[in-house]
């Protein structure tokens, strides 16, 4: 059995989409508010968590709705068809409503393209699982990760390129454009190339009932956790969250930072984020090896540790200097030496059937966090000041540090990839 790499391209299409457009919405977004509508750091803070706080209820809800579907094309390509069409268009509202300066249409716009990326984002990620039989869904799902990483630098690219750097007020609807344009151009290339129903279907007649599995699962759904080993997930989730509060205060405040408290203009900020995706797409093979020898654990305590440092190193530029781009090469390095191993930690704990459960678990401590930090952060860089955004995220890198030594579960060493793709391997 041999995975058909072309075909899992061609399905990662719809996460390249989703991914091209979250890169821009994490950038953009946050400096329209600033400058077009002069919202403060706070409720900025609060409006730029708002997709995680609909992805709370929405991605199960759709994701569901998804599984009961039934029609000729499919159970998941009408919600990618209709998801991406509704965005795109939506989309295309948001830089409308920024050069007319019309704030309840900025953030009706915005809510709408929230609701229509959630419509299709979970139907989009469980397409691979449903066209890959089980034994090579691992590296099926390296390849949608790759594919996610993909888009996000394609939109680091096209802000360089489209976002002129000579006014703090540039129009954004080229960029807008080019993305909905990509987005709508991967799904075209997905629909036309993937007859979802009769692969799924060929996919489910490779697959055997497995009886034994559905007896271990009834018990598995009745056995609790180990005192010793709830320990160790219970702090490895509040280390999932600490690290993401760190990670994500960064991500979703940078484009501000990097103009206000380093006088940067444009869409130049983006060189940095590029150096730090690139780096991690690099990183994710070395770092496999290195879990493989000295394992998940330790891994994740270098990560975490170099991500705490690097963090610290970037409050040390008081304006902007090219080194600037060896702290963000290194983070993101750490933040793969994270990514990678983490998730599969909190299912290493699972039992059987519960690996889906457990996994909810880890989106829960994951999104929550980064509802909450954007408010946090953002009510620091307005009341105190733009120089809190490293510090604190230094700060939470550090706890996660601390929260990650009391986890004594889930580290059994990985075996040893048969693919290089299989490094890739983390959640989606």
């Amino acid at each position: 059995m041999k995975l058909n790499t072309k075909r899992t391209v061609l399905v990662g299409m719809a996460f390249l989409s989703i991914c091209t457009f979250w890169q821009m919405y994490e950038a953009v977004i946050p400096l329209i508010l600033k400058h077009t509508f002069h919202v403060n750091d706070t409720a900025s803070g609060v409006i730029m968590a708002l997709d995680n706080v609909l992805a709370l209820f929405m991605l199960p809800l759709f994701g569901s709705l998804s599984d009961k579907t039934s029609t000729r094309f499919g159970r998941r390509t009408p919600f990618i068809v209709v998801g991406t069409a509704a965005s795109c268009l939506f989309m295309l509202l948001i830089p409308l409503a920024d050069r007319l300066g019309i704030f309840w249409m900025f953030i009706t716009a915005l809510l709408l393209v929230l609701v229509s990326m959630s419509i299709y984002r979970s139907p989009a990620v469980a397409l691979m699982p449903d066209l890959t039989p089980k034994p090579l869904r691992s590296k099926g799902n390296a390849i949608i990760n790759l594919m996610g990483a993909v888009g996000g630098m394609i939109t680091l690219v096209l802000i360089q390129v489209l976002v002129p750097g000579h006014t703090s007020q540039p129009d954004y609807f080229p960029l807008f454009a080019a993305v909905a344009f990509i987005m709508l151009l991967s799904v075209v290339l997905l629909v036309f190339t993937i007859p979802e129903k009769r692969l799924a279907e060929e996919t489910a007649a490779l697959s055997e009932p497995e009886e034994e599995q559905v007896e271990d699962t009834k018990e598995d759904k009745k056995a609790s956790l180990p005192p010793n080993v709830k320990k160790s997930l219970i702090f490895l989730l509040f280390s999932v969250a600490f690290w993401f509060m760190g990670y994500n205060a960064v991500t979703s405040a940078f484009s501000k930072y990097a103009q206000i408290q380093w006088g940067m203009t444009g869409g130049s900020f983006a060189s940095s984020l590029l150096v730090a995706t690139g780096a991690a797409i690099l990183s994710y093979i070395p770092v496999g090896m290195v879990a493989t020898r000295i394992g998940r654990k330790k891994t994740i305590l270098i990560g975490v540790a170099a991500l705490a440092l690097c963090f610290f190193s970037g409050a040390l530029f008081p304006t902007y200097h090219p080194a600037v781009n060896i702290v963000f090469a290194l983070v993101g390095i750490s933040w793969a030496a994270i990514n990678v191993n983490s998730y599969p930690m909190v299912v290493e704990m699972s039992r059987g059937s519960n690996v889906g459960k457990f996994t909810g678990y880890y989106y829960t401590f994951s999104m929550a966090a980064q509802i909450i930090t954007p408010i946090f952060s953002g009510a620091l860089l307005e009341h105190v000041g733009y120089w809190t955004l490293f510090p604190y995220a230094a700060l939470f890198a550090a706890l996660a540090f601390v929260t990650m030594l009391f986890v004594r579960h889930g580290d059994s060493k990985p075996l040893p990839a048969k693919s290089k793709l299989e490094a890739f391997d983390t959640p989606d």
